[in-house]
């Protein structure tokens, strides 16, 4: 529970998206990046159900009323060391600019993990292109640990640091 800015209380709920959260997705993930190439519904909704395939795998949203303004993305991967425990993904992480720092993307990150433990992972890692000090506080407050070297390869190009 947070105050908005005119000091009412709201409830951020937190729930695994549907088929009718696709279209305000698209909108959400424009926050994350805007200059990113944009999907039609159809191929966004083709991709949604193949995600659904991938059990423990799912997109959390988080919702004022009716409307998302937060989300994350959980990828559960099976594995044969660890004995056999799954590790996750987090990934597309944003939240409306004019409805951060309230604590809706902290709950939406903290379902997925919970999530992910539940499914029998044994880690839950995120990547962040982000240096900003603020966004590197809110993933340690949420209980990520910076204690990694990542490495990757791009077919297209990176984001705009931020």
């Amino acid at each position: 529970m947070s105050r908005n800015q005119d000091g009412r209380e709201s409830v951020v709920i937190v729930r695994i998206a549907d088929h009718d959260d696709i279209p305000q997705l698209l909108q959400l993930y424009r926050d994350l990046d805007p200059k990113d190439k944009e999907i039609s519904l159809a191929e966004a909704q083709n991709r949604w159900k193949r995600l659904k395939d991938y059990l423990g795998s799912d997109i959390f949203v988080g919702c004022l009323d009716d409307t998302v303004v937060t989300t994350c993305t959980l990828i559960v991967i099976p594995n044969l060391t660890r004995g056999g425990a799954s590790y996750a993904l987090i990934e597309n992480v944003v939240t409306r600019e004019n409805h951060r720092r309230q604590g809706y993307g902290k709950a939406v990150l903290l379902q997925a993990i919970e999530t992910a433990w539940q499914a029998g992972c044994y880690k839950v890692m995120l990547l962040t292109g982000s240096k900003r000090p603020a966004t590197l506080k809110f993933y340690h407050d949420v209980g990520f640990e910076q204690n990694k070297t990542g490495f990757q390869m791009r077919r297209i190009p990176t984001r705009a640091s931020s």
